[in-house]
């Protein structure tokens, strides 16, 4: 990613973090005054959002200085890394809210009814779903645009919000317009939510894990680099292809076969031209390694 692409990823971070700041406050506000359990979970499933932000826009940050002496790939994997860091901070989230809207519920059927909530919570409920919907997509376009993992885990982040507030706005109205004797309908949407927090923590931790291990590119991405090999005059047979992520940029590592008749500056001219078609597809940053050998019968 070129420092251009990190500082509009930059700027996408900080347009959520102001928005996310704001929704907390309003959030805790309108659950404590509306006797809320769904709300008051859902606000602080937004402090997880101010958290993340920050994070974000720190590993961002670092991840935009240029390779050195002690990093030749660049600093790519702290993307990665705060990607994994979102999932789990997701992750204890949604246990965060599975044990608060399961406690509320024991305790209802116990000795702490819960009280019918307000009006305010609704309300909030309402305003949170929309700006978090705005907030994903807004994320999401502009996380594919510049390839950055950590911008795209951040989107499903405000999407998990997106499917906290619509649990939490089905639970309200339920224990709202249905009577006291539904109000434990708050504290279930707060568990029901959970379930879709944990989900969406796992795919993201999944990811970055697998980026971290080093796991090659999918298939159709590699067959589409050896499709781009072949297609180089002089080019024969491409082989042992190794590929991996580092960030937002990819790793090429490929064998070709030249004709063995070729002095060292026509051989050195075919890879010049394979890499500058591979770095025109994948990108300026497309770390490539391409080792001839000669082409024998």
């Amino acid at each position: 990613m070129t420092n251009k692409r990190f500082d509009k990823a930059g700027k996408v971070i900080w347009v959520g973090f102001f928005s996310n700041l704001t929704l907390t406050l309003l959030k805790l506000i309108a659950g404590i005054l509306g006797r809320s359990a769904a709300m008051v979970a859902d606000g602080i499933h937004s402090v997880s959002d101010i958290i993340t932000d920050l994070v974000i826009a720190g590993s961002l940050k670092v991840a935009a200085k240029p390779s050195d002496g002690n990093h030749k790939y660049g600093h790519g994997k702290v993307e990665t890394l705060a990607a994994a860091f979102v999932g789990g901070v997701l992750f204890m989230v949604g246990a965060g809210v599975l044990y608060s809207g399961a406690i509320k519920i024991v305790g209802h059927f116990g000795d702490s009814p819960l009280q019918r909530p307000g009006m305010i919570a609704l309300y909030a409920a309402l305003f949170s779903i929309a700006v978090k919907e705005v907030l994903f997509r807004y994320t999401l376009v502009w996380g594919k645009r510049v390839d950055s993992s950590v911008l795209k885990a951040n989107a499903w982040h405000h999407r998990s919000d997106v499917y906290s507030s619509l649990g939490t706005l089905f639970g309200i109205a339920g224990a709202i317009f249905l009577g006291q004797q539904w109000v434990v309908l708050d504290p279930i949407a707060a568990v029901i939510v959970s379930f879709f927090i944990f989900k969406i923590a796992i795919s993201i931790i999944r990811e970055a894990l697998l980026e971290l291990i080093e796991t090659s590119l999918p298939q159709k991405k590699e067959k589409e680099i050896l499709e781009i090999a072949c297609n180089i005059e002089g080019v024969y047979n491409p082989h042992d292809l190794k590929t991996r992520k580092i960030g937002s940029n990819i790793a090429i590592d490929l064998h070709i076969h030249v004709k063995q008749d070729l002095n060292i500056k026509e051989a050195h001219d075919i890879t010049v031209c394979l890499e500058k078609k591979l770095r025109q597809r994948y990108g300026e940053d497309t770390h490539i390694s391409v080792r001839t050998e000669p082409l024998v019968g």
